[in-house]
């Protein structure tokens, strides 16, 4: 495909993000799937014993021996109402896996040769609910048939107007989330292509937040997976974004740690084309300019105008990189310098990559800032007990606890505060960590939520620290 025109698809998607186009990196996404398909079209059922054995009625029969063996092709076309009961039933009554497998493919063949097909399925009169036959197939063992059924349903739920039930579409994007989780490489492009699909209608979007899934797309991509599958769960964050409540939620999961870190990983082009897309969507997307701010100042702190900087020194020929590069570093410089120390300092408790930056040892700051830790429900507050909790990084850990005691230190009702939170069992519990730097924080930390008398633990920090330096003067000497 030349460039030309993958950039013109590219702009059809910036513009119209629920338009469903066929692309070749997507088709090649369900490669393992196709390949399977075209091996099961070579096949042949014998159609006859389904009918001697009156598994299936002459009527059945007849349209798709006509269907399948003579070659019929424009039936579904001449008569819709037969063709989705005949295929229904099919799937109903048909037990072997060899022939669902056949049946799924001939199905998935005539919605890809004409998608205003689906409302043969849609529009039906067959008894009963359209979606259960198929949904039932979800829950088979045989995994071709699970991920044929799995396209077929996000082809009926995005092309046609009439939305997917929501207890039928809560099951189906489960379903599709936990086999995300199960990580099966064989099959995992193909879950993340039914994703790319769905995501881009907007009540879907709020279906899957609904089942957790962004949280789901997050630990998959904060683990080690494929570029390809990188794309493809990007390209789903990529589309979610596009609602405004959306991309204000968004780095609430934790979105901009994980993709700045894709970002400085990517060798890709196509992988780092959609990350900046997302970074895009994130600042432009939000009706509410302080969330815009706060992810401008997320980047910032991730290191996303260092990747900036080394990409504009590339000069990538995709239009949509340099033009996207451009607009961040704006943006990204612009945030940087309204930036107060507060600023930077909530940012970096709300991105868990605390570093011994210089906020954390300043006096001042902490003499004027104390107090605003208790805003928003003391948001920042709770964020750091629950780093104490569930970080592993002793940097982490350490700075997490130096904090706290300067807060306890600086606000007259810190003590009663941190303790509601439990954080003076945290900081306890870290007093027997395997790193030294980590159980000197946190003594300092206790010493801090213990003490009356200021001025006393003022000159003991101070003996402490002039001990410390003493001791590692010794050791290098020796």
């Amino acid at each position: 495909m030349g460039s030309h025109v993958k950039r013109r698809e590219n702009q059809e998607e910036k513009y119209n993000p629920t338009k469903v186009f066929v692309r070749e990196d997507m088709i090649a996404a369900t490669s393992v799937l196709q390949i399977r398909a075209s091996e099961i079209r070579q096949t042949r059922i014998n159609w006859q014993s389904y009918l001697q054995s009156q598994m299936i009625t002459q009527r059945d029969h007849d349209f798709i021996v006509n269907l399948d063996q003579r070659g019929q092709k424009d039936l579904p076309d001449k008569n819709p109402d037969a063709c989705a009961e005949v295929f229904l039933n099919l799937l109903t009554h048909i037990s072997k896996d060899h022939t669902i497998q056949y049946i799924l493919v001939l199905i998935d063949d005539i919605l890809s040769e004409d998608k205003s097909r689906v409302k043969i399925f849609r529009e039906t009169k067959f008894s009963g609910n359209v979606w259960q036959p198929f949904l039932n197939l979800l829950n088979r063992q045989d995994e071709f048939v699970q991920h044929m059924t799995a396209r077929i349903i996000a082809k009926l739920a995005c092309w046609h107007p009439q939305l997917m039930d929501k207890s039928d579409l809560h099951f189906y994007l489960s379903w599709l989330k936990d086999q995300l989780k199960t990580n099966n490489n064989d099959y995992i492009q193909s879950v993340a292509r039914c994703l790319q699909m769905m995501l881009r209608i907007d009540e879907y979007r709020f279906a899957f937040l609904s089942v957790d899934g962004i949280s789901t797309l997050l630990s998959i991509l904060a683990s080690r997976v494929n570029f390809q599958v990188q794309y493809q769960l990007v390209f789903c964050l990529w589309v979610l974004t596009f609602n405004p409540l959306l991309a204000e939620k968004m780095n609430k999961f934790n979105v901009i740690p994980i993709l700045a870190d894709i970002l400085s990983d990517s060798v890709k082009e196509k992988v780092t084309r959609i990350v900046l897309a997302v970074f895009r969507n994130l600042i432009e997307k939000p009706e509410d300019q302080q969330v815009a701010k706060e992810h401008c100042i997320a980047m910032v702190q991730c290191k996303v105008l260092k990747q900036l900087s080394i990409l504009e020194q590339k000069r990538s020929d995709d239009e949509d990189i340099m033009n996207d590069v451009e607009y961040l570093n704006e943006r990204l410089q612009a945030s940087v310098q309204d930036l107060s120390s507060f600023d930077q300092y909530a940012t970096e408790v709300k991105s868990g990559r605390l570093e011994w930056s210089p906020v954390h040892k300043s006096a001042k700051f902490w003499r004027e800032n104390a107090a605003r830790l208790n805003e928003r429900g003391q948001e920042l507050l709770r964020t750091l007990v629950h780093l104490l909790e569930k970080s592993r990084d002793p940097v982490v850990l350490a700075v997490a606890c130096y904090d706290i005691g300067e807060y306890v230190r600086h606000y007259p009702r810190g003590k009663h505060i941190i303790e509601q939170l439990g954080g003076k069992q945290r900081v306890m519990y870290l007093l027997s960590h395997d790193d030294p730097n980590v159980r000197y924080e946190a003594l300092l930390a206790v010493q801090k939520l213990m003490v009356h008398n200021w001025e006393y633990l003022g000159k003991q920090l101070e003996k402490e620290q002039i001990d410390k330096q003493a001791g590692t003067v010794v050791g290098a000497k020796a």
